[in-house]
């Protein structure tokens, strides 16, 4: 340790309390914990009246306050823009001088989160629930066949404008954005429980009740024979239109299958939205050419997903409910 801008505060502290006690250099760097030559060169830089090195910076603290601001009230503008922001209220800084104060100010370039809007009823809903289901344990969640649409795009690259911002503001609503759609593209149906995955089924078609009920019919229930055998399981579906039909209803009593009651907008509390998202990051290098070739990486990563896998994202669900109930009933990181 050579370096006087190595010492830290409390170091520094330290040597200018003992040479003004009349203490040797010696001592001092022991009792300080660095080198003795450390020690000579804090002793001399005071003696001096030596500043700081470095080039004089070229902004001012109202400067800064005015970048911070620019970021701040706009996280979405891009480097171009913010710097051409900045220099316009009479500021002169180069773009790297800019994205070096903003990353002194904490400010990282992040793809923001995607967060349904709830109302407060959907809130007050989700916490209701969440409070409902807080003491249900690991072997009652492995009871549940969790299920979902969603939704595989060509484009897996385009992810959309960045955002600037600072650590702990992903859940932000002024940092996150809302979703779009990207064709060509195909939707999925797949189901998962804590011992693994079921048959996916690829949606030819929009989806009304009679189609979800032949999703059902087709492919749902071969996927509890294959996950439960002949033992009990309850269904989860979320709050789409085909699946809150009274037909639909109507063809679960008929089959005797239990379903579980959710709360509507939802994502963060099925398991199964991290499964898709494990998916898409296995596929993010892959570059089908069309919805066959889409469909064919589709079926072969998700044949790779194991039951441990699963199992993992089946015991998240305490501390999804916990988060939700901190939450008081608002969207959560997961």
């Amino acid at each position: 340790m050579g370096k006087t801008s190595d010492l830290t505060a409390v170091q520094k502290t330290i040597i200018d309390t003992l040479h003004k006690e009349g203490k040797t250099q010696k001592v001092i760097a022991k009792e300080a914990g660095c080198s003795q030559s450390s020690v000579s060169k804090h002793i001399n830089r005071q003696a001096k009246g030596r500043k700081k090195c470095g080039r004089k910076k070229c902004t001012s603290s109202r400067d800064n306050r005015t970048l911070q601001r620019i970021v701040t009230t706009n996280p979405f503008k891009n480097m171009g823009e913010i710097h051409k922001e900045w220099t316009a209220a009479g500021v002169s800084a180069s773009r790297t001088t800019t994205r070096g104060l903003m990353k002194d100010m904490g400010f990282r370039c992040r793809i923001p989160c995607v967060k349904p809007l709830l109302n407060m009823k959907q809130r007050k809903k989700r916490l209701a629930w969440a409070k409902d289901k807080k003491d249900w344990t690991d072997a009652e969640w492995s009871k549940v066949m969790f299920s979902d649409e969603s939704k595989f795009c060509i484009s897996f690259g385009n992810q959309g404008p960045r955002v600037w911002r600072k650590s702990g503001e992903a859940q932000n609503p002024r940092c996150m954005r809302s979703s779009v759609k990207f064709p060509p593209s195909v939707m999925v149906w797949g189901a998962m429980s804590s011992a693994g995955v079921g048959p996916l089924c690829f949606l030819r078609s929009r989806v009304n009740a009679a189609v979800y009920q032949e999703v059902l019919e087709h492919f749902m229930l071969p996927a509890a024979d294959q996950l439960y055998g002949d033992a009990d399981f309850t269904f989860q579906q979320d709050l789409a239109p085909a699946h809150s039909a009274k037909t639909t209803s109507t063809w679960f009593k008929d089959h005797g299958i239990p379903v579980l009651d959710w709360p509507a907008n939802s994502p963060d509390l099925n398991p199964i939205e991290n499964l898709w998202g494990i998916v898409k990051r296995r596929m993010q290098y892959a570059r089908p050419n069309n919805a066959e070739e889409l469909k064919t990486t589709i079926r072969a990563t998700w044949a790779l997903i194991t039951p441990e896998q699963c199992h993992r994202l089946i015991e998240s669900m305490p501390r999804r409910i916990t988060a939700v109930i901190e939450a008081k009933g608002a969207p959560t990181k997961y």
